[in-house]
C-alpha cells in the first residue's frame, strides 16, 4: 500500500469494508448474479455502514472524506469478482449522487440525496440514448416547458439501476434548436406516470439490472429541474472527469485481483514434474502483466490525487480511462490462459471476470471517443473549461 496516499485510518477503511463484503455480500454474489436482481437489504447495509455518503457532505447524511476513500471503496469492490454489483454500488453513489450534490437544490438534496446515502434510496444517471451512445450532444430526448411544469419524452438506454432504481437523473433537451448548449439535467421519481423501463440481457455485469427507459407524455414539476436550464452539457461533462477515473481504478483493481488469483494457481499447478510458476515464458509473461497493472494503478493514484486537490484533470482522467480498461481486459486475457482450460470453467473466477471486464473499453465512454477527446487536447489544443 503505497504512503504516498494512504493513511493509517484509509487502511484501517480498507480492512473494515473488506471484511463486511466478505461476510455480508460476498455469500449472495452467485444468487444476484443469477437473477441480475440485488435486493434490496444490501443497500440498507451500505448505508447503514456510511459507504454511499464517503463524498456527500455530512448535513446530508453523509461522511464527506477525501477521494482515497473512495478509491479503497471501489478497489475492495472489484475484488468480490461482480462487476454487475459494483457497477450498481458506483453508479448509484457516484453517478446519481454526484448530480444531485453539484446540481441539486437544498430540498431536491434533502428528498433525493439523505436518503441516498443512507441507503433508503436508489438512483440511476440517464444520459446514454439509443441512438446516440457515447455522443451526449446528439441526444433526442426533451424536456417542453408547460407551464409550472415540464413534459418529458423521449428513451435512454444502457442506464445502470434503470430498473430497480426510486429515482431518475435524466438529462434532455430543453431547446433542442442550440445542440449541446441546450440540455438540461432533471431529477423524477420512479412511479411517475408515462416511465418505463425493459431489462437489458448482458454478456457481463450480470448481477446489475441494466435498463431501457422510455419516457411517454412524463409531465413533472418545474421544480425538478437541477441547476440551471440549458447547463447540463458543462454539468456532465465536469462529472466525466470523475466517472472516467472509477473506471481506470475498477480496471486496475480487477486486474489486481486476477494476477494475485493467477499468481496463487501458478505456485500450486504443476506440469513436468514442476509447479508452471517455474516456466521461463509464463513468469516473464507474468512480469509484463504485473508491470502494465502498476503503472496504470500509480498513475490512477496520481489523477485521484489531483482531483481530491481540485484540479481539472479533465485529460488525465480520459487517459486514465482508456489505458486502464486496455491493460485490464489485457492482463485478464492473458490471466485466464494461464489457467488453461480450468480459465474457461465458471466455477473458477476468471471466466466472469472476463466477461465483466471487457465492457471497460465501452461503458462510460468508448476507448474510440475518449482518444479523439485527447486528439483534441494534445494535438488541436482545445482547452476544456470547467462548469462555472
Amino acid at each position: 500500500m503505497s504512503n504516498l496516499y494512504f493513511t493509517e485510518e484509509h487502511n484501517l477503511f480498507r480492512e473494515s469494508l473488506r471484511d463486511f463484503l466478505k461476510k455480508e455480500v460476498v455469500p449472495h454474489i452467485e444468487k444476484w448474479e443469477k437473477t441480475g436482481h440485488i435486493e434490496r437489504f444490501i443497500w440498507k447495509k451500505f448505508g447503514d455502514m456510511g459507504y454511499f455518503g464517503l463524498a456527500t457532505p455530512e448535513a446530508y447524511g453523509g461522511l464527506d472524506l477525501d477521494l482515497f476513500y473512495t478509491v479503497i471503496f471501489l478497489e475492495e469492490m472489484q475484488r468480490i469478482n461482480s462487476g454487475g454489483f459494483a457497477a450498481a454500488m458506483w453508479a448509484h453513489a457516484y453517478l446519481a449522487m454526484t448530480h444531485l450534490n453539484k446540481e441539486g437544490n437544498h430540498a431536491q438534496k434533502e428528498k433525493y440525496l439523505t436518503p441516498s446515502a443512507l441507503g433508503d434510496a436508489i438512483g440511476c444517471l440517464c444520459i446514454t440514448e439509443p441512438f446516440g451512445g457515447s455522443d451526449v450532444a446528439g441526444m433526442r430526448t426533451t424536456a417542453v416547458k408547460k407551464g409550472d411544469t415540464y413534459v418529458i419524452n423521449g428513451s435512454k438506454t444502457f442506464i445502470t439501476n434503470g430498473v430497480y432504481s426510486d429515482y431518475l437523473v435524466v438529462a434532455a433537451k430543453t431547446n433542442p434548436e442550440i445542440g449541446n448548449k441546450g440540455i438540461s439535467i432533471f431529477v423524477m421519481d420512479r412511479d411517475t406516470p408515462g416511465i418505463s423501463a425493459t431489462k437489458l440481457d448482458k454478456l457481463g455485469w450480470r448481477a446489475s439490472d441494466t435498463g431501457e427507459i422510455a419516457f411517454d407524455n412524463v409531465v413533472i414539476p418545474a421544480s425538478n429541474l437541477m441547476g440551471e436550464e440549458n447547463q447540463g452539457f458543462p454539468y456532465i461533462m465536469q462529472h466525466f472527469s470523475l466517472e472516467r477515473l472509477i473506471m481506470a481504478v475498477n480496471s486496475h483493481s480487477r486486474a489486481e485481483y486476477a494476477l494475485e488469483y493467477a499468481k496463487q494457481y501458478m505456485s500450486e499447478r504443476t506440469a513436468f514434474g514442476r509447479t508452471i510458476d517455474k516456466f521461463q515464458a509464463l513468469r516473464h509473461t507474468y512480469a509484463d502483466c504485473v508491470t502494465q497493472m502498476e503503472i496504470c494503478k500509480q498513475f490512477n493514484y496520481y489523477v485521484a490525487k489531483r482531483l481530491d486537490l481540485g484540479d481539472y484533470v479533465v485529460k488525465e482522467a480520459t487517459m486514465s480511462k482508456l489505458q486502464s480498461t486496455k491493460m485490464a481486459d489485457d492482463v485478464i486475457y492473458q490471466c485466464l490462459q494461464f489457467l488453461g482450460g480450468y480459465g474457461y470453467m465458471e466455477e473458477y473466477p476468471l471466466a466472469r471476470m472476463a466477461r465483466d471486464s471487457r465492457l471497460g473499453p465501452i461503458g462510460g465512454g468508448t476507448s474510440e471517443i475518449l482518444k479523439e477527446i485527447i486528439a483534441k487536447m494534445v494535438i488541436d489544443d482545445k482547452d476544456y473549461k470547467p462548469a462555472t
